[in-house]
């Protein structure tokens, strides 16, 4: 049977710390400093292999942080096992007050053999591309109200004060009746606010466009049980919904 090699990385965006730990001796060994890259880490597992002069499975754990991903993605990509570690969640037990990388890359592997940790989620393609277009959503979004700031603000600034008798409601029908109707002592004036107001109706309507779009996704199958629930809990809207859990597979 292929015996199971836990390598504990303690990496940081300088250098990488690598350190190996079997059951069958009960110890760590092979604990070195190498350079930032995955191929050195595969060329350090290699030499590790060679060194034990038998087959053998590894498995590679480092603990979530500045690197997010990326070492993640990088390591799979050649065949390699790895696992985010929460470090919140790691069962350790008390060691010399004095950290250093080798202690913590060998604390790391005899956490990630034992099991003394919750592994974090790592996002699918999916997860990733649906983050990506809520983003792209709301960054439209962020645009849609800071315009309406501007048409509001050109209007003032040319004496243009919009009055209702049940207070200031701003983009209701009745609102929009009166920026298309308003007069201008100066044409360029018009055109500027028929300008705006295009503008106003065009990222509207991608909008609608882009929730349109959200709920088709929302009822996917990797999304549509989490948003469901969600959506019956809170009683938010969909779009809502979508962000949160998009959010929370991100972090």
């Amino acid at each position: 049977m292929t015996s199971i090699t836990y390598v504990g990385l303690d990496v940081h965006t300088t250098n990488y710390t690598a350190a190996c730990y079997r059951f069958e001796t009960d110890n760590t060994f092979a604990v070195s400093t190498l350079k930032p890259k995955a191929d050195e880490i595969v060329k350090y597992l290699n030499r590790v292999k060679k060194g034990l002069g038998e087959d053998c499975e590894f498995v590679c754990g480092y603990e979530a942080g500045c690197l997010g991903y990326s070492l993640y993605h990088e390591l799979t990509a050649k065949g390699v096992k790895c696992i985010i570690m929460a470090p919140s969640t790691m069962e350790t037990a008390p060691v010399n007050k004095i950290k250093t990388d080798k202690r913590d890359a060998m604390k790391i592997a005899k956490c990630l053999a034992k099991g003394g940790y919750k592994a974090v989620y790592v996002p699918t393609d999916e997860d990733n591309a649906v983050k990506e277009y809520i983003r792209m959503r709301d960054d439209v979004k962020d645009s849609l109200k800071r315009l309406k700031q501007q048409i509001v603000a050109f209007c003032i600034r040319n004496g243009k004060i919009f009055k209702n008798v049940v207070g200031k409601n701003y983009w209701t029908n009745k609102h929009l009746n009166w920026l298309k109707g308003l007069e201008f002592s100066h044409e360029v004036l018009k055109d500027t606010l028929n300008e705006y107001l295009i503008l106003y109706y065009v990222l509207c309507e991608k909008i609608d466009s882009y929730d349109m779009k959200i709920e088709e996704l929302s009822h996917t199958p990797r999304f549509e049980e989490p948003v469901k629930k969600l959506c019956c809990l809170t009683g938010v809207a969909t779009h809502t919904a979508m962000a949160v859990i998009s959010e929370i597979l991100l972090l």
